[in-house]
């Protein structure tokens, strides 16, 4: 009985392990998907996802692809072991009670969202401050009229000045501004991933209650990942927006959400929300992707049947 329990500090590895992976890869993509995000008419640098690479990589060079990285894994080993291991619990306990339904799948995502957000959200706040910090400097360049008269260039904060300088300013509520657009975006993302992933998976089982091939967990992964990014892209513009603390002297503030939209509609169009919809697809694909292999080939299982076990 108790093989068939979950091994929550073994979904916590994976999880952790799969984010590194992931997020190694693929954060060049999710730096340009954020720059796109928070362009606003009149104040348009990058005209697409390799066009940002390009100019970021000639004005802030190669590594300038990678700022706000070490944010992002340091604390998406967490972030993503909650979020994998959270949905697992729920499942788990949902499924005792009898046959797992499309519902029940939908709840267990929506938990492992709700609890995934305790981590996303600061890591999100820093990490936005830092991605944009080139553009802001691009932009203070290439279109100085942007900038408002007589501002002095600063140098790129790191992510501990910002910590500390949020922590002083606003306490612990400045780490967690946008919480309420995370919530939005990070909770119907996992309802509509997990099950997704799920029943996707589930047709390339062999046999009933075998295992599907990596393969197919990478491509289900992938598959899940992207259309769950797409659908709720329109939030994380918002949530993007609301994070991000410096602006151009043209560019819109937003008191909230409400607000936000209310702006990006007035001077934007419907079309704004769509920002960076493709770069983002490109990020959550191969990360999901990856970290279901992961997750499926049982490396935290492995790492821990190394560890010394402790006898009664």
């Amino acid at each position: 009985m108790a093989d068939k329990q979950i091994s929550l500090p073994a979904k916590l590895i994976n999880g952790g392990i799969a984010g590194l992976i992931g997020v190694t890869c693929v954060f060049p993509i999710d730096l340009a998907k954020t720059r796109l995000q928070n362009q606003q008419n009149g104040c348009r640098l990058y005209t697409s996802m390799s066009d940002c690479l390009i100019k970021t990589i000639r004005s802030e060079g190669y590594f300038g692809m990678y700022r706000g990285a070490a944010v992002n894994l340091t604390l998406v080993t967490p972030e993503k072991a909650i979020k994998l291991a959270a949905n697992d619990f729920f499942r788990h306990h949902l499924s005792k009670d009898g046959k797992l339904t499309l519902f029940k799948e939908m709840l267990a995502g929506c938990g492992a969202g709700t609890c995934q957000v305790i981590v996303t959200t600061p890591m999100e706040m820093l990490k936005i401050q830092l991605q944009d910090a080139g553009r802001i400097a691009a932009q203070r360049k290439l279109m100085p009229e942007t900038v408002a008269a007589g501002t002095v260039e600063a140098k790129s904060p790191t992510a501990m000045q910002l910590t500390r300088q949020l922590l002083k300013e606003k306490g612990i509520a400045g780490l967690y501004k946008g919480l309420g657009a995370t919530l939005l975006r990070d909770v119907p993302f996992s309802i509509i991933y997990f099950p997704l992933f799920a029943n996707l998976n589930n047709l390339g089982k062999r046999g009933l209650d075998g295992p599907a091939p990596f393969y197919v967990s990478f491509i289900s992964g992938c598959a899940a990942g992207s259309t769950a990014a797409v659908a709720v892209n329109p939030v994380d513009v918002i949530k993007t927006r609301l994070q991000s603390l410096n602006r151009g002297s043209t560019e819109d503030t937003y008191s909230g959400v409400t607000d936000c939209i209310r702006k990006i509609l007035r001077n934007e169009g419907p079309a704004a929300f769509l920002k960076g919809a493709y770069c983002r697809a490109l990020v959550i694909a191969p990360l999901f992707g990856i970290a279901q292999v992961v997750y499926f080939l049982g490396v935290g299982e492995l790492i821990l049947s190394f560890l010394p076990k402790k006898h009664d």
